[in-house]
């Protein structure tokens, strides 16, 4: 009985001892290899020796450090992160608190190319106030342009001139991460068609902006967001492009990334020769005199054919380092540097008739040549609070400066004639010395309110200035000297300055979420006209009021309403929303829209600013609807706009005529009262299968101006519809094959009917060299047939025309890429700053 107590007591004391027993530490440092930089997020992994289980783990902190809990034991630990080789200790026996030191891991060049950065295919996200498209592997774009992947979003076009439409409207804003940018051209969007497709990540369509951004666009925001490199140490991307026509391009993203900065760069040189076609068919009507009777026109009829060839060559640069000034705050500083020297030639073939038998035949010579040096230095720091990331300040400012100079020859000789002495020709020299700074100063501050709601308010000021010297020189057909024609040429300084205010409030309450907004906005558009005409003379040559000093200021509030309700979200991937947004747009007349003094395109087309125009303001609803299900996703939405004071580009007869002659025409920007246009959406994308996957979208809108201008009626009302599909097949060898069809249908405006326009691009690619590379070859325009067509219609004549900017090109592409990694979390605690309003997400 006794040896049972005594037993049982020593058993009793072994069980308590054991369990007085404290757990042991297993404490560590993962490092990279070679660079000594901290792996946040790599996985610490602890294994049972006895039955190869789990027994816990963790992750590694900002610094690389980790620390885990267990009792003492045999244990197996491993070190793991993507990308790298695993470290393991297969023998611990741990019975006390152990350090492991510094874990060193190396890169697993094995996996690199499974984990490229760049996205395997188009996606969309739709958010309070935007949808966001990564771009993916688009191959028709390989060795294109930025302007090239943006004609591939939906809602965006890009017409035969390089315009930029958004749901068919021009008056669309187009930033660079989030702010304006001289990578944009000062809102000139040709600069756009000399950078690379493959800087772009994504594109963020914000047909309903928030307060937060500035208020200029009517159609709303186009935000390109570059790509930007996470992966820690040296590594980078080269492109190389040739074409025909003529096509040579080198691009390379360079990126050196450690613990406490960032080194980023883009380069590049391209050259080629882009020729275009242009034919115009015009028939004059009689001309009504004051005193009541009509006289004939010099010509019934002038067939134009015009071929040029447009020699480019563009240099453009970027470089920028991000310095982590501890862990919550960071400066960064860039520098853009773009160098454009353009030589056009043009042959202008003019068939003149007269009873429909032809009576003079002309060839007029252009040469034209410019340089474009541009640069812009930019800042920005961010603050974060605390551990909230959402809770910050950021500063930015920007400078961007270029230099524009232009020079134009043009001749003209008859190449037959019925007439016995006929008027020689005018030799013509134009001069154009354009010179614009902009500043940018801006600050933001981000506060959270709980998990769910968050405030916002900041400042923009916008200071603008272009001073463009214009100078005509005309040939004196007595003496045979070149003369400065002292009524066109002249000296136009123009400021814009805009300063603003905003605040918004957002939050999110179970599947509803808010953000509403206000901004105040100054405009001040002020100019002076330097000419050797006084302003009463000025007046009687161009028929209307100029005012050569003038100062305008506005003052306007923009409210703005995003909703958007979650109707179903699940694991599976399966999701529902409805958005609803509401904002207030202004569109402000620029710089060459006032300038009164007339740019000629040609002896006999002429374009003249109107200095008299006033700002468009415009309000806008949009409903959407999102459905995404595993395979197949689903968007629409129907819009209504509602625009007063709107712009439109009118032509009318001048009275002048040239030395032989003929009419002179003029296209002059004019106030119209309203410009009222509805729409609706549709985009669908379907991956049926993982080696097909299908993607269309369709746009339909009603527009419906009113106005007049001179005692003629422009108003008109009418439909207009555009339409892509696009399909990704992989055949065998791995080889993928795109097709991208887009279709826009005919449409008219004030004075024109325009006949739609249908193109077809092809592309193959292959990925090389272990899949560090990437060679394709795509056609655009495969049947040749993206022209504009339009028959334009006044009281003095008729006018129909052929243009095409761009012909079939047919491209080759090979890119190399090196050390690109996956982006695995931002290592310094997300510090990257996305700009996002609000990021719950339908």
């Amino acid at each position: 009985m006794k040896l049972n107590l005594l037993t049982a007591t020593l058993l009793l004391l072994f069980l308590n001892l054991s369990f007085a027993q404290n757990d042991v530490k297993i404490q560590g440092k993962v490092l990279e290899q070679d660079t000594n930089i901290p792996l946040e997020y790599a996985t610490v992994v602890v294994k049972s020796k006895s039955d190869n289980k789990i027994i816990t783990g963790g992750i590694t902190d900002p610094k690389g450090k980790f620390e885990v809990e267990v009792a003492p034991g045999r244990y197996e630990i491993s070190v793991e992160y993507i990308s790298y080789q695993t470290k393991t200790f297969p023998e611990q026996n741990i019975t006390k608190d152990t350090n492991l030191g510094t874990i060193n891991l190396a890169l697993d060049v094995s996996t690199l190319n499974e984990v490229m950065v760049v996205a395997e295919k188009t996606t969309v996200e739709i958010k309070l106030d935007k949808k966001v498209y990564n771009i993916g592997k688009d191959l028709t774009t390989a060795g294109g342009t930025v302007s090239d992947a943006l004609n591939n979003v939906p809602s965006v076009t890009v017409d035969v001139e390089g315009a930029i439409s958004l749901r068919g409207n021009e008056n669309v804003r187009i930033l660079i991460n989030g702010k304006p940018s001289a990578m944009a051209g000062f809102g000139d969007s040709n600069i756009l068609s000399q950078l690379p497709a493959e800087a772009i990540e994504r594109v963020e369509v914000i047909t309903s902006p928030s307060a937060r951004y500035d208020a200029e666009g009517t159609a709303g925001i186009l935000n390109i967001i570059l790509r930007q490199k996470e992966t820690l140490g040296f590594n980078g991307s080269v492109t190389l492009t040739a074409g025909n026509p003529d096509n040579l391009g080198v691009s390379a993203a360079l990126n050196y990334r450690t613990e406490n900065y960032n080194l980023f760069s883009n380069f590049g040189w391209r050259y080629f020769d882009s020729p275009r076609n242009t034919f115009t068919d015009v028939n004059y009507y009689d001309t009504l005199e004051d005193d009541g009777t009509f006289s004939d026109p010099e010509y019934r009829r002038i067939v134009e054919t015009k071929e040029v060839e447009r020699l480019n060559r563009n240099y453009n640069a970027n470089i920028g380092m991000e310095y982590f000034l501890d862990e919550s705050s960071s400066i960064t500083g860039s520098l853009f540097y773009n160098f454009g020297n353009d030589a056009d030639t043009s042959l202008n073939f003019s068939d003149r008739y007269n009873n429909g038998s032809i009576v003079e035949n002309t060839l007029r010579r252009e040469k034209e040549t410019e340089e474009d040096n541009r640069y812009q230095v930019a800042l920005n720091y961010v603050k974060r609070f605390g551990e909230d990331s959402d809770h910050k300040l950021t500063a930015d400012f920007q400078f961007e400066t270029e230099k524009e100079d232009g020079y134009t020859y043009l001749n003209e000789d008859y190449v037959f004639t019925d007439q016995t002495n006929p008027e020689p020709f005018q030799i013509e020299q134009e001069f154009t010395k354009e010179k614009k700074h902009e500043y940018l100063v801006q600050a933001d501050y981000v506060l959270p309110l709980g998990e769910d709601s968050r405030f916002e308010a900041g400042y923009r000021g916008n200071f603008k200035n272009s001073n463009t010297d214009y100078q005509l020189d005309q040939e004196n057909l007595t003496t045979g000297e070149l003369e400065i024609n002292e009524g066109i040429s002249n000296i136009f300084d123009y400021t814009e300055n805009i300063n603003a205010v905003y605040t918004q409030y957002g939050s999110k309450i179970g599947k509803f979420s808010y953000l509403l907004g206000l901004r105040l906005e100054n405009t001040q558009l002020k100019g002076t006209i330097d000419s050797e005409l006084t302003d009463e003379e000025l007046n009687d040559q161009y028929d209307f009021p100029i005012d050569t000093d003038f100062n305008n200021n506005y003052l306007g509030l923009f409210p703005t309403v995003n909703l958007i309700y979650n109707l179903n979200t699940s694991e599976s991937g399966n999701e529902e929303s409805i958005t609803l947004g509401y904002n207030r747009r202004i569109n402000r007349p620029r710089g060459w829209y006032i300038n009164p003094f007339p740019s000629r395109s040609s002896r006999t087309n002429i374009f003249q600013g109107n200095p008299n125009l006033d700002p468009a303001f415009s309000s806008t609803f949009d409903l959407g609807y999102l459905k995404r299900w595993e395979k197949f996703t689903l968007t629409t939405s129907v819009y209504y706009q509602h625009e007063t004071d709107s712009f439109e580009r009118v032509q009318e007869n001048t009275g002048q005529q040239t030395t032989d002659g003929i009419d002179i025409i003029r296209t002059i920007p004019i106030n119209l009262s309203t410009n009222k246009r509805t729409g609706t959406e549709l985009g669908l994308m379907y991956t049926p299968a993982k080696w097909l996957r299908l993607n269309s979208s369709f746009n339909f809108f009603q527009f419906e101006t009113e106005g007049e201008f001179n005692g003629t009626d422009y108003g008109s009302k009418n439909t207009s519809w555009f339409a892509r599909f696009s399909s990704k097949v992989t055949l065998p060898l791995a080889i993928d094959w795109q097709t991208s069809a887009f279709y826009r249908g005919a449409r008219q405006d004030a004075q024109s009917d325009i006949e739609g326009i249908f193109s077809l691009d092809l592309a193959f690619s292959k990925e090389i060299l272990k899949k560090k590379a990437t060679i394709s070859v795509n056609v655009r325009d495969l049947l040749n047939s993206r022209k504009y067509k339009a028959l334009t219609t006044t009281d003095f004549y008729d006018s129909y025309s052929e243009f095409q900017w761009r012909q079939r090109q047919v491209n080759v592409s090979f890119i190399y890429r090196f050390n690109q990694l996956t982006n695995n979390k931002d290592r310094k605690g997300q510090r990257g700053d996305s700009g996002d309003d609000m990021e719950f997400e339908g």
